[in-house]
């Protein structure tokens, strides 16, 4: 697979309610509570449960999909909760990253483009975080392939912390971790889960 089909999840995206739930990614919740506030990117941030979520606690966030059916349940979801929400369509393999403009860059569960469109994103998201920004990037691990209860079923797919490691080795780790915890973020991902989570704050 060489990058995701836009019509393939604007059809999965077409229900009455979220398909990953409202609610934000427990993962980006846990890590993110404790930062202060500023500028967010959220990538591939689908129906908008976790770029809302930030915008709640007072981020200014850009929410990045290219699912026009998702951007409408994140606008739909944000005008909800009464915070604003900033809705960037695009691909995130070729969108123009700005340079150093985000304090927090969060990439949650993207799991669905070629080894090569995923190393052109991370060096996106890279390139886009401030100096002394945060990045986080959960993610399934190739155990997931066992629970089948969420995300990809091609194991390249598939994170592993080693691979995050290599990514992400220019910036400071702070937590780098592999976890099987249940999940509950709506019909999408529920059940046991195996999971690679990294924090990483940039130099400077």
């Amino acid at each position: 697979m060489t990058h995701p089909d836009p019509t393939r999840w604007n059809t999965r995206y077409d229900t009455q309610g979220y398909l990953f739930g409202e609610e934000p990614n427990v993962f980006l919740q846990a890590h993110a509570a404790g930062l202060t506030p500023g500028t967010a990117l959220c990538v591939a941030d689908g129906e908008g449960r976790n770029g809302v979520w930030l915008a709640r606690r007072g981020w200014d966030v850009v929410s990045l999909d290219f699912s026009e059916v998702a951007q409408r349940k994140a606008a739909a979801l944000a005008e909800r909760h009464g915070v604003p929400l900033r809705l960037e369509h695009g691909d995130v393999h070729a969108w123009p990253y700005p340079l150093a403009a985000y304090d927090l860059v969060a990439d949650v569960f993207t799991q669905f483009s070629s080894p090569g469109g995923r190393a052109r994103k991370w060096a996106g998201m890279v390139r886009a975080v401030k100096p002394g920004g945060h990045l986080i990037v959960v993610g399934y691990t190739p155990k997931q392939l066992e629970h089948r209860t969420g995300g990809p079923s091609e194991a390249a797919n598939l994170y592993t912390a080693t691979l995050l490691r290599s990514a992400f080795g220019g910036l400071e780790i702070l937590t780098l971790d592999e976890i099987e915890t249940e999940l509950a973020e709506g019909p999408g991902h529920i059940g046991m889960s195996a999971v690679a989570i990294l924090v990483a704050r940039a130099p400077g």
